[in-house]
Order: C-alpha cells, then sequence, then structure tokens
C-alpha cells in the first residue's frame, strides 16, 4: 500500500473495541482495546495463533458480534449504534463471509449455491461468472459431493462475492484444506481483491500467508502487537509453507 499521506479512504474505523465474555463465573476477555484501520481494495492478513483475538474481531467488523466497548465504522455508518435490522442489512449488503467450513447446500448445485445470494442482492454478479473468478464455471452443474474440498471452498467465495461485497471477510479460509489446495484457494481469493477491488480480510495462524499482503495486523492475547505493510506482495504459489 501507499504512505499513510496517500492512502485510499478507511473502509473500517475501529476505536478501543473490546469484548468480554461472560463463561459462567470466568470473565474471558477476547479483545482488549484494539483500534485499526482498514482500506479501500486492501488486502490484510489478521495474523496470531488459536485465542488471540481474530475471530471475535473478524466477527465484529462483519456485524455478526457486537463489541463490550469501543466503537466500529463502516464508512459512514457507526456499526455499534446500528440496530439488529440495521446490521442485518449491513451484511446482507456490504460484506462476504468466507469461513473454514464451507456451508453448502448439498442438494443444490455449485451454480445453485451461488444463486442463493444473486436472488436477494441488489446487483449481483451473474452466478456463472461468480463461478469463473475462482475457475469453476465448468463444474457450476455438480453437487457439493462431486466436487472435491477446496472446489466446495471456491463455491463458497463465488457466493459470498455474488453480490459484490464491498468487502470481503474469510476466517481460516485454507484451514481444512491441504496445501496445494489451499494455494488454489489463496489465488481466487487475491484475484477477487485485484479484479473487483474488494477489500478483504483473512484470518490466520499461518504465518507464511501473510507474506501475501498488502498489510499484515498481528494479535496476541485481544491486542494488537504488530502491524506491518510488505512492499511486496509474494504470490501463492511462491510461499514456503
Amino acid at each position: 500500500m501507499n504512505s499513510d499521506t496517500t492512502r485510499p479512504a478507511a473502509v473500517f474505523r475501529a476505536a478501543g473495541v473490546t469484548k468480554i465474555y461472560q463463561m459462567g463465573e470466568v470473565r474471558v476477555h477476547a479483545l482488549r482495546g484494539v483500534s485499526l484501520e482498514l482500506y479501500e481494495h486492501e488486502f490484510v492478513v489478521l495474523l496470531g495463533a488459536s485465542g488471540s483475538g481474530k475471530s471475535t474481531l473478524l466477527n465484529i467488523l462483519g456485524g455478526l458480534d457486537v463489541p463490550t466497548s469501543g466503537t466500529v465504522h463502516y464508512l459512514d455508518q457507526e456499526l455499534t449504534a446500528s440496530s439488529d435490522a440495521e446490521l442485518t442489512q449491513y451484511r446482507r449488503k456490504s460484506v462476504g463471509f468466507v469461513f473454514q467450513f464451507y456451508n453448502l447446500i448439498p442438494s443444490l448445485t455449485a451454480r445453485e449455491n451461488v444463486e442463493l445470494i444473486t436472488e436477494i442482492a441488489s446487483d449481483p454478479l451473474n452466478a456463472l461468472d461468480a463461478l469463473d473468478l475462482v475457475r469453476l464455471k465448468e463444474r457450476a452443474n455438480h453437487f457439493p459431493a462431486q466436487l472435491s474440498g477446496g472446489e466446495q471452498q471456491r463455491v463458497a467465495i463465488a457466493r459470498a462475492i455474488a453480490k459484490r461485497p464491498r468487502v470481503l471477510l474469510c476466517d481460516e479460509p485454507t484451514g481444512a484444506l491441504d496445501v496445494q489446495t489451499g494455494i488454489v484457494v489463496l489465488e481466487a481469493i487475491v484475484r477477487i481483491n485485484r479484479e473487483l477491488g474488494t477489500t478483504t480480510a483473512v484470518i490466520t495462524h499461518n504465518a507464511a500467508i501473510a507474506k501475501m499482503a498488502h498489510r499484515v495486523i498481528s494479535l496476541s492475547d485481544g491486542q494488537i502487537s504488530g502491524v506491518r505493510e510488505n512492499q511486496v506482495q509474494v504470490a501463492a504459489r511462491e510461499l514456503e509453507w
């Protein structure tokens, strides 16, 4: 990315975000005063060990969870002041989610799984075009059981981006995949970031993946422990796993 003076507009602005879960008599501090900005068109990796707060932060940015304290803005909308109905609209219109497990409907073809999103979006991609972006157009009429794990994940990515979201949030998208399959999935995510200009955040515990990002935000014990910019983004196939 460019220097701060020429950096694109901030898509997200989080300030002092804290999240405490009450587990019986135990209070778990998942996030401890996190402040960050994510910018238009950038590819960010949120890096940290299990329990560092990555998923909690991603869920708050995506409107799936709310912080205990602090504020989160998406463009001009304060998510932390939004109603449940407003957060639902935000998720439906602006955010694409990709999780470790694909959550495809087994009785629907790849195309039909993507069309679930295109039918409710205001300005969707054509389902076949979305599948083409992840290089799976030729498997459009296959059911999930006829697809490999990596192919199913790419269908899930196509479904997530079919509504043309401003933001793509990926939670360990290669966590259930072998290295070679994971590379293909990461290539699909990078292609979408570049071709659609979608602000993309990928959370992972795999430090190798961080070399693909414009910026790497490291988390530890619910806090940001470091931020660095990569002057050169390494292609997925060139990563040393």
